[in-house]
């Protein structure tokens, strides 16, 4: 597992909050403005407080959501300018991204993801990589990277494939389109996908239920299932930082920031 223990220290955020409500810790993004696009600190602290919650025995349960509309919509590309100056290279944004997703997967216990809008870019890996995903109809996961000159990052090589199969993985990552939410259920991406106004009460109802079971063998069962599905998350993670570490270098993607942020069309090099 990548570690940022030579990283800059992460300044304080106010990306989120953790909050344990008896045997269950609610994670929440907190920048409905940005539709909690999150930035390099961000992902630190999320990783240190999911590696917290693997050390403390009262927590049975995890919930993971997004403030306002949106579950996540990736990196935060606006704080990049920023993150360069305190000498965050993207090596270490990447292996920022990595700790997290393997923090998520390698919790023991049980996380559950409430999504609402968007999951897009490094959010769907954060959402995938929750053991059981709920989503509201309207939501949907997005993999836009190859439309700013970048390929897909949080190890959404392999949580999309191992769950939906290469020919889905492939179109989300090379077309850069929408998975509506009907359409990620069907994929298996998606554990259940409800109304807007009931998607909180399944929510709770599978998280009061975990809460009450016997915590080691919801740690070895998610283990096993682990084990059986994501043998490829640690060389997809991998793969994808040292791909998107170059590809963040380029001036396909300096054009695709660009365009992205002035609201155009790229144009990529011959």
């Amino acid at each position: 597992m990548s570690n940022t223990d030579s990283a800059p220290a992460a300044a304080a955020t106010a990306g989120f909050t953790a909050v344990q409500d008896g045997k269950v810790l609610r994670i929440t993004l907190t920048k409905p403005k940005r539709k909690n696009a999150i930035d390099y600190d961000t992902m630190v602290a999320l990783g240190d407080t999911f590696l917290a919650a693997a050390e403390n025995r009262s927590v049975r349960a995890i919930v993971l959501t997004g403030e306002g509309g949106d579950f996540c919509t990736g990196a935060d590309l606006a704080a990049s300018p920023a993150e360069a100056q305190r000498g965050i290279t993207a090596d270490l944004v990447m292996d920022a991204a990595n700790r997290l997703v393997k923090a998520i997967v390698g919790a023991p216990v049980p996380v559950v993801a409430r999504i609402k809008g968007a999951a897009a870019g490094v959010g769907v890996g954060i959402a995938l990589a929750a053991d059981l995903v709920y989503a509201s109809e309207d939501s949907y996961l997005l993999l836009a990277f190859i439309n700013i000159g970048l390929m897909p990052d949080g190890g959404a090589a392999a949580l999309v494939a191992a769950a939906a199969g290469r020919p889905l993985a492939a179109e989300m990552a090379l077309l850069g389109e929408r998975l509506p939410a009907p359409a990620a259920k069907s994929a298996g991406l998606f554990t259940a996908v409800l109304p807007d106004d009931e998607l909180d009460a399944a929510v709770e109802a599978a998280v009061a239920k975990i809460a009450a079971g016997p915590r080691r063998a919801l740690e070895l069962t998610k283990k096993a299932l682990n084990q059986a599905t994501l043998t490829a998350l640690d060389a997809a993670l991998a793969a994808e930082k040292s791909g998107q570490t170059e590809l963040l270098g380029s001036a396909d993607f300096r054009e695709g920031a660009t365009a992205m942020l002035t609201k155009r069309k790229p144009v990529f090099a011959d």
